[in-house]
């Protein structure tokens, strides 16, 4: 066990690779206090936010930020547990508590660390909300060889170990959101969630638009409502049933907070002299194109927000291009509304696994 006010390089190691920590605090009597939270680093303090999960109170009336105000100190652990006792470990900072205000020098550093380490956070509005600085002049920690295993771990590598079955679960197709916008921040990690699906020949066939004004939004929804009237009409439906379904699929295009249009791009494909060849190349990309637009879901879902999976552009491509003057290259293929639910929608069930496996061997 060692005492310091500074971290060593095992520590820095083992804070980095937890993912939660314990923050107590004390009020003017000294009665304790502890809730779990997140954390970021950045060498010389850690953060942890106020977030905007909804409140009784005032964040001012939260007991941690009542004793913070009280006492100006708290202490974080960081800890592991492991049914294998020998790979036990933990790291305990005590020092100086604070509240950066929003607008304070270092308030927008903690938003960055903190939404680089919780993709969750990307989607939160916390930049009006206050952040906790503790900067620890006590640091204590114990375990053999702190940073040891999560360093040879090879599950420990970005992304292993991570329970990801719950999250393709958890995701679920919504049609009606909230007004609130989404952050920039947050339709941006959704597209590098894209960027790293395979691909044939990792040549990316799939190109991004992403609208999230009001004005292509209603050129959209307008252009791709008149192209869908005229096949429902086509189809033989009844007047009163096309425009309801109109209203609804206009509303669902404009009323998203952001859109995400997925499009094929096969320029930088190989050629082959042979159609069948040829043929396999584009759908492999089209395979491809499917696997980017789930990486986007699931990084939406994993981020606290909720989207759909429109395929309306791959019957009316042509007329989606006029709508948002796009180069003839792009094929689009999906629409994305992304935002924040406004109702947990009906889920349909699942087929069970005997049903879908026709071969285990």
């Amino acid at each position: 066990m060692s005492a310091r006010s500074s971290l060593t390089t095992d520590e820095l190691a083992f804070v980095s690779a937890q993912r939660s920590a314990r923050l107590a605090t004390s009020d003017a009597e000294g009665r304790p206090y502890v809730v779990p939270v997140c954390y970021a680093y950045d060498g010389e303090r850690f953060y942890t936010p106020l977030d905007e999960k909804p409140k009784r109170a005032d964040v001012g009336a939260l007991r941690r930020v009542r004793n913070i105000r009280a006492r100006g100190e708290a202490a974080l652990l960081v800890d592991r547990y492991d049914d294998d006792w020998s790979q036990l470990g933990w790291v305990l900072a005590h020092g100086r508590a604070e509240l950066l205000p929003p607008g304070h020098e270092r308030h927008a550093v903690a938003l960055r660390l903190l939404r680089e380490r919780y993709p969750q956070y990307r989607a939160m509005a916390l930049e009006d909300l206050p952040v906790i600085a503790l900067t620890p002049e006590h640091v204590t920690s114990w375990g053999p060889a702190l940073s040891a295993r999560d360093a040879a771990d090879p599950w420990m590598q970005p992304g292993r170990g991570l329970d990801f079955v719950p999250l393709a679960r958890g995701r679920r197709s919504v049609r009606v959101f909230q007004p609130r916008p989404v952050p920039r921040v947050a339709l941006e990690t959704m597209l590098e969630a894209a960027r790293w699906a395979p691909s044939p020949h990792g040549r990316q066939p799939w190109r991004f638009v992403v609208l999230t004004r009001e004005e292509p939004k209603r050129l959209l929804a307008e252009a791709m409502g008149a192209e869908w009237q005229r096949t429902l009409e086509m189809d033989g439906e009844a007047p009163e049933v096309v425009a309801e379904r109109l209203v609804r699929s206009r509303e669902r295009i404009q009323h998203a907070p952001a859109l995400v249009l997925a499009c094929l791009y096969l320029a930088d494909l190989d050629s082959y002299p042979d159609a069948d060849r040829q043929h396999a190349e584009e759908v492999m990309a089209i395979q491809s194109l499917g696997a980017a637009i789930q990486n986007m879901l699931l990084a939406a879902y994993s981020q606290g927000l909720d989207t759909g999976w429109m395929c309306a552009p791959l019957f009316c491509p042509d007329t989606v291009r006029a709508a948002l003057a796009l180069d003839a290259a792009l094929i689009p293929h999906a629409l994305l509304p992304v935002g924040y639910a406004a109702q947990d929608p009906k889920r349909r069930p699942r087929l069970p696994l005997e049903e879908l496996v026709v071969r285990f061997d």
